[in-house]
């Protein structure tokens, strides 16, 4: 018997995480949140041994806890707001036990003609004039047929850095893949190296 490895899976939807990685590590401590009670159903239905939490991550991150492994996969995207992006970023790293590490992803949609193409006009909403729009904000037409608009952030290489800085915690991977290309997301594996400060010292 090994020792438990904690996950905080932020945003964990249909708990597709949480299914790999029960089936990849023993003695896995699942905590999944997410805001939708219908993926919240999924999820519990694919990992009943996990404990899933319906919450609001963007009012209300996650504020207790020291988890081994802090996953945000699939959400900056959907975070309106600059300062927002950056607290939820220092909250989760908040979150990550000594010598554990924050994961997160940036979908890079806008590298891509094929997602370009679907970005519609701002004042086709009829409250636009009242939305405090940031720059690489976009609306994206997700539907063919049917209009159906989604908020979507475009957090550049610049950004990206800036929600490394604020984590305090050191990098120790990043790279690109997933989608048509291989190159879709851009993810960030960084460290809580207190442990090792300790150690060291």
């Amino acid at each position: 018997m090994g020792s438990t490895f904690s996950v905080l899976d932020v945003g964990c939807g249909n708990g597709r995480l949480g299914v790999f990685l029960r089936d990849h590590l023993p003695n896995l401590r699942y905590h999944g949140m997410d805001n939708s009670p219908a993926l919240l159903d999924h999820a519990r239905a694919a990992l009943p041994e996990g404990r899933f939490e319906e919450r609001d991550i963007v009012e209300h991150p996650p504020e207790s806890g020291a988890y081994d492994l802090v996953a945000l996969f699939g959400v900056l995207h959907h975070i309106p707001g600059a300062d927002r992006r950056v607290e939820l970023l220092r909250a989760l790293a908040d979150r990550v036990a000594p010598g554990g590490l924050l994961v997160f992803a940036a979908w890079r949609f806008y590298e891509f003609e094929r997602f370009r193409d679907r970005i519609a006009a701002w004042d086709t909403l009829p409250d636009a004039a009242t939305l405090q729009i940031e720059p690489s904000d976009y609306l994206l037409d997700w539907r063919r047929g049917e209009r159906a608009l989604r908020y979507c952030h475009y957090v550049d290489d610049a950004e990206h850095a800036r929600l490394i800085a604020v984590t305090g915690l050191a990098p120790i991977a990043d790279y690109r893949a997933d989608g048509f290309t291989g190159t879709v997301n851009r993810y960030t594996v960084l460290k809580n190296v207190k442990l090792d400060e300790k150690s060291n010292g």
